[in-house]
């Protein structure tokens, strides 16, 4: 057979394939709605070959048509401003429909624009919304930081007045852990600090917050080696605690009354905050009708799960619910999720999502004496997301996985009776189901594909009928780049037994008669699946596609530890974050493919991976030598004893020297046989570069042959760098494979 190489236009295709690049390889797949009238309407903005539309659905009526005439509002916008305006290209993104005209904010000015056909003219319109400000519900004040306090204006007459005026350096309010909140990608958006993790009150009137206490917390450093000045290097202080610290970040709940400027401290112990604030999360929400404040703990072992309704008059703080369990127990699979916990019927009842019964599902309880009604939905499958609940007629509507036979990743929209009764599919297909749900909550937008087929978005009634069609994605771009779609398989784990999904890349102008070199691309999870179910390919997918764009076969899968499916199937990585999501699995589904696809080449296996993928990458070449030859690591964090706590210790338990030793990759580094390219960004305030670092180190003490590259300027993601990474990713493998 033949063998491959690597050639300057497979670069040029491969770099369009980057996530930076992509989007604009597919045109209509993803729908942004911009609610009109409480969701009664709404509109949004697609690239076509054409230029970008906006537009305009009203399902009540069941139309979907032109927000505007693109052409008319471009020639008036140009007579009015002086400037060439192109239809296809409108200088705007987007829009305010008031009746009859239309307003945006274009060349340093606010514009109304008549849709009868008249001019356009230069219109009140208040300033653009500030990201560091969190404005009310009714648009009246907004909500900021200075300092270390938070302040409220008045949208009428600017008015400013403190809320706080005690908050200091280690006490301060509405700031989120270090890393987050002062986030070297923040600093490259030109913000000094994440906004402020506040919640407002239905009606206006009241705030919740936190005060957050990081006395005594580690502080960890980073030297930025070029300042943006040009000077002298500068120290960078963070505190990050490490597994087994006394000291974490702490959320003292706090309500503000905005008008009086009064606070009322929840009284209840503080809750932990390794990583994100419980109001970003959304732990922590209002009650629709503001009564009261209710908001999810855990301890430490996550091992407890709790339910709490602050009075935002007193600070009294009841325990609505407790579930402990003998591993984490979670309230939803993913921590981006929002949690599956709604209170119903003015606070007497309460819909609770468990795994107790080694599934994900939902159950209903007495949310005043905390005692058990009824499991709402049971079976070999697992709710995915709660979207609307109709206590009229006591159903509930959410999404859930394995339902689909062929593929238990695949989302499907389904109903309940909170009773358990009347289980049903909306959607009674085989396809992947994205769904949003607007704020009146009459409807859903469904975008519907596969790995293989794209997305076909439309608006559907609960009983899953169609009621207007919006979108079917424009795939033509990509596909001229040689892109095919990824092949869906399915395979034995290590353990012979269990069922494991991934996708698998070919590589542009296949040929069936030559034999390539084999890229694993992994992330060990725990906390989301590297393959999406869906068209697009995930956060993770795009870096597949280019490498398979280079004459690489890519395969990546989800092993035995990753969430999605049952208890048991995410528990294996309880504790054994040294399995890195299974790396046994991947082997044992290479072997697999290998034997049907004799052009997979098994003797130049490498792999390559991101963050906890780039820890996954140093262990395979580690644990299993024989396999993988060449592998690539970025971001890593290759021992956990001084990565974050709150990583650690959800995933691999209290701390303890042993269990933590046992995912170290520094602690058997000696082990290395082949080729391996180290890569961190020298201000990663995510993954510190000292843990790549450690890694080199003990390399070098064992007289190890490796690649360092040090970005300086780069943080995690390595944002701006983008280009530079892949290429020397891309250099490396093809040297060493190809």
């Amino acid at each position: 057979m033949k063998t491959t190489r690597l050639d300057a236009a497979a670069c040029r295709t491969a770099e369009r394939l980057l996530r930076h690049n992509r989007h604009e390889l597919v045109l209509g797949d993803k729908i942004n709605p911009h609610w009109i009238d409480g969701g009664a309407r709404f509109w949004y903005a697609v690239d076509t070959s054409a230029g970008r539309r906006f537009v305009l659905v009203d399902p009540a009526a069941g139309t979907r048509e032109p927000a505007f005439d693109r052409e008319m509002v471009a020639a008036a916008l140009a007579a009015a401003s002086g400037h060439d305006v192109d239809a296809a290209a409108l200088p705007f993104g987007a829009v305010e429909l008031t009746g009859d005209a239309v307003e945006f904010d274009a060349f340093g000015a606010h514009w109304r624009c008549g849709l009868d056909g008249g001019a356009c003219e230069k219109a009140a319109g208040g300033p653009p919304r500030h990201p560091l400000e969190v404005p009310s519900p009714d648009r009246r004040f907004v909500v900021f930081r200075r300092g270390h306090d938070l302040w409220a204006r008045s949208a009428e007459d600017g008015r400013e007045w403190a809320l706080t005026s005690d908050g200091d350096a280690d006490r301060d309010y509405g700031a989120g852990p270090d890393f987050f909140m002062y986030s070297g990608m923040l600093k490259k958006a030109g913000l000094p600090h994440a906004p402020p993790a506040v919640s407002w009150s239905p009606d206006s009137t009241r705030v919740l917050t936190h005060r957050t206490d990081q006395r005594g917390v580690r502080r960890t450093h980073l030297v930025e080696s070029m300042p943006d000045d040009g000077g002298a290097p500068a120290l960078l202080t963070q505190r990050q605690p490490f597994p087994g610290d006394d000291r974490l970040p702490l959320a003292e709940l706090v309500v503000l009354d905005v008008a009086e400027g009064t606070a009322v401290p929840a009284r209840a112990e503080p809750q932990a905050m390794p990583v994100m604030s419980p109001i970003f999360t959304r732990w922590a929400w209002w009650a629709e009708d503001g009564s009261a404040v209710y908001y999810l703990s855990r301890p430490r072992d996550v091992r407890t799960l709790r339910l709490h309704r602050l009075d935002p008059g007193t600070g009294e703080v009841t325990t609505v619910l407790t579930e402990t369990g003998d591993t984490r127990v979670e309230p939803s699979q993913q921590p981006a999720q929002r949690p599956m916990v709604r209170v119903l019927s003015g606070g007497r009842e309460l819909l609770w999502y468990s795994q107790r019964d080694g599934w994900g599902h939902l159950y209903l309880y007495d949310a005043r004496s905390g005692e058990p009604r009824g499991q709402v939905t049971s079976g070999q499958w697992a709710v995915q997301e709660i979207l609307r609940v109709d206590e009229a007629r006591r159903v509930v509507y959410f999404v859930a996985s394995g339902l689909v036979a062929s593929d238990p990743y695949r989302r499907s929209v389904c109903r309940a009776g909170l009773d358990g009764s009347g289980f049903a599919r909306v959607t009674d297909d085989d396809l992947d189901h994205v769904v949003v749900v607007p704020e009146n909550g009459e409807y859903f937008i469904d975008s519907a594909s596969t790995t293989d087929s794209p997305p076909w978005a439309t608006v559907r009634g609960w009983d899953g009928r169609v009621i207007v069609e919006l979108e079917r994605a424009d795939i033509t771009r990509l596909t001229a780049t040689g892109w095919t779609p990824p092949e869906r398989f399915r395979v034995k784990a290590a353990d012979g037994r269990t069922d494991i999904y991934g996708v698998l890349y070919r590589p542009h102008g296949f040929d069936p008669d030559r034999r390539y070199p084999v890229l694993d691309h992994p992330y060990p999870g725990p906390q989301v699946n590297r393959v999406s179910p869906s068209f697009d390919p995930g956060f993770f997918g795009h870096d597949a596609e280019a490498a398979a764009a280079l004459g690489f076969v890519v395969m990546a899968v989800d092993g035995r530890g990753t969430p999605g499916r049952s208890k048991a199937f995410h528990d294996a990585s309880y504790r054994r974050l040294a399995d890195a999501g299974g790396l046994a699995d991947h082997v044992a589904a290479l072997e697999q493919l290998a034997e049907g696809r004799p052009w997979m080449d098994l003797d130049r296996v490498g792999i390559f991976g991101h963050s906890g993928g780039g820890f996954a990458a140093v262990r395979a070449m580690l644990d299993f030598p024989g396999v993988f030859k060449t592998g690539v690591s970025e971001s890593g964090p290759h021992d956990n004893r001084y990565y974050n706590l709150g990583w650690g210790e959800t995933y691999d338990g209290p701390f303890d020297e042993e269990t933590y030793a046992r995912s170290s990759n520094v602690d058997i580094a000696d082990r290395l046989e082949g080729n391996l390219l180290l890569v961190h960004g020298g201000l990663d305030d995510n993954v510190s570069p000292h843990l790549t670092l450690r890694l080199a180190d003990r390399l070098i003490a064992a007289d190890k042959d490796f690649e360092l590259l040090i970005v300086p300027g780069a943080e995690h993601m390595f944002f701006g760098y983008e280009r530079y990474v892949a290429r020397r990713r891309w250099d490396f493998l093809a040297r060493h494979l190809m």
